[in-house]
């Protein structure tokens, strides 16, 4: 039974460019996501799930694009590959099938566990970045999204009883942003 060839795009942000990843491959459709892989409850990858069928490729540009932690990713590749369906790894030239060797799941783990390792090492360098950058006075965070005026406005109508959710509205924020602003 030949099946259909779906292919699968994940990147981090909403201006990062998704056409590198499956460029020049012959594929029915693809399904893309622009969500940070460390959650795997991203909407187009649940469709995929539930559109692909026995005997239908899942192509994907490498295993980090599709989990960020070996335990997400093996989870991903056993859902798929319990419904029959291939899984295919452009970077690393592996597929799977649920009927695989144990070089071929030890090649997944070990291969998981390195882009694992490397999201890690980036959150970790990240973070001395931000902690220098402290330091030096170069880095303050987040700016403020009203002025003072305002949140002293803002403060003003909450301190006379005004319903939150109104406040909240009126200034364009939620209202978890409104408590914290009451808490300055």
């Amino acid at each position: 039974m030949n099946g259909h060839i779906f292919g699968y795009i994940r990147v981090s942000t909403f201006d990062q460019n998704t056409s590198r990843q499956l460029d020049g491959l012959t594929i029915d459709r693809v399904f893309i996501d622009k969500a940070s892989g460390k959650d795997t409850r991203r909407p187009e990858l649940e469709n995929l799930k539930q559109f692909v069928r026995d005997g239908d490729t899942v192509v994907v540009h490498s295993m980090d694009r599709l989990a960020r932690n070996l335990d997400d990713l093996r989870q991903i590749v056993r859902s798929l590959t319990e419904k029959g369906v291939k899984i295919q790894f452009m970077k690393e030239n592996l597929t799977f099938s649920g009927d695989d060797s144990p070089l071929a799941n030890l090649l997944l783990s070990v291969m998981g566990a390195l882009a694992e390792f490397e999201r890690s090492l980036i959150r970790e360098r990240q973070l001395e970045g931000i902690a220098l950058a402290k330091q030096r006075g170069a880095y303050t965070g987040r700016k403020k999204g009203l002025t003072d005026d305002q949140i002293m406005h803002l403060k003003q109508r909450a301190a006379s009883g005004e319903k939150k959710s109104q406040i909240a509205r009126d200034f364009g924020i939620s209202r978890e942003t409104l408590y914290k602003y009451l808490k300055i």
